[in-house]
């Protein structure tokens, strides 16, 4: 569950500053070129992704 949790925040994390990129314009070639809500949406996304990640490493592990 843990490298769920890690991979999945890593994942979040990279898509969004993928979307940051587009939204302010540094990566083009697609409809979220130039878009504001996706240079917000980004960053929110990026946090999350870090917060997630971040969160897994530090929760203990379960003992059955």
């Amino acid at each position: 569950m843990k490298i769920a949790m890690l991979v999945l925040g890593v994942v979040l994390a990279l898509l969004g500053v993928l979307w940051f990129l587009q939204g302010v314009g540094v990566l083009g070639g697609s409809a979220m070129s130039g878009n504001t809500t996706w240079a917000v949406v980004g960053p929110i996304v990026a946090i999350v992704g870090i917060a997630l990640a971040v969160a897994s490493r530090r929760r203990p592990a379960r003992r059955p």
